[in-house]
């Protein structure tokens, strides 16, 4: 089965404009990005719409390819890279593996869950969840929530916590898994999503993965271990140098 993973990374961002850039450890963060998802797929790209953020990637060795600046996300992003990817390499990719470029740790560990989900034909979308840790928040908005069927499919995402718990004596046997934003795809599904318009759920919930629940795509998930961190704001990327130094040390 042929892999294509694809690292969509704009420079444009309300929060922290110029992120793929930002240095940790003296290497742009795009760069960490790039070296953990190479190791395990050889057919790695970084798709941008910035000329900066690609010259950057040609300077450490990485490859980059030009994309529109008019994407809704990084998924849509990831279906135009494919088609040009594809264009310059003669290959015919089954997956596309669409990886943050604000996930500078990301854990290959992590890559491989993703892509031994598309061993069952069944999975057309496959990401990963985590089980909530002690002292993290629930019922924090910002990080979505997710509840599985007996096989590891989807059956819902949502910032609100779920499930809703109504009687207290069953709360302990309650699992609570967070969503890690890694997906990937069939690469015929991802040409699908990009032709698909928002619906009700998304927009009511900010979730582009409840358009795909929407219209009646399977969407297998992978439990994972491990810590994760993601650059989103300035802060974040103190965190993440620390967090760097703690490894190099």
């Amino acid at each position: 089965m042929e892999f294509l993973a694809i690292i969509p990374a704009r420079f444009s961002s309300t929060r922290f404009p110029g992120k793929p850039l930002a240095e940790i450890g003296g290497k742009p963060m795009i760069q960490h990005v790039w070296e953990r998802v190479s190791n395990v797929f050889g057919d790695c790209f970084v798709a941008t719409d910035d000329d900066r953020i690609a010259q950057a990637v040609e300077r450490f060795g990485g490859r980059a390819v030009m994309t529109s600046g008019h994407h809704r996300s990084g998924t849509d992003r990831c279906a135009e890279a494919l088609g040009t990817v594809s264009a310059v390499t003669g290959k015919r990719y089954d997956v596309v593996v669409n990886v943050q470029g604000d996930e500078p740790f990301i854990e290959p560990g992590h890559l491989r869950a993703l892509s031994e989900l598309f061993d069952d034909a069944q999975t057309e979308v496959g990401t990963l969840v985590a089980r909530f840790g002690e002292g993290e928040d629930v019922h924090d908005a910002n990080t979505p929530k997710v509840v599985r069927d007996r096989e590891g499919f989807a059956l819902y995402f949502s910032r609100s916590v779920i499930p809703y718990v109504r009687d207290a004596h069953a709360s302990e046997a309650v699992v609570y898994y967070k969503h890690i934003g890694l997906y990937a795809y069939r690469s015929d599904v991802l040409e699908r999503i990009s032709a698909m318009a928002p619906g009700a759920l998304e927009s009511a919930e900010s979730l582009e993965q409840l358009r795909w629940l929407e219209n009646g795509l399977r969407i297998k998930t992978a439990e994972v271990r491990g810590r994760t961190i993601a650059v989103d704001t300035p802060e974040d990327l103190e965190l993440a140098e620390a967090f760097y130094q703690s490894l190099e040390g």
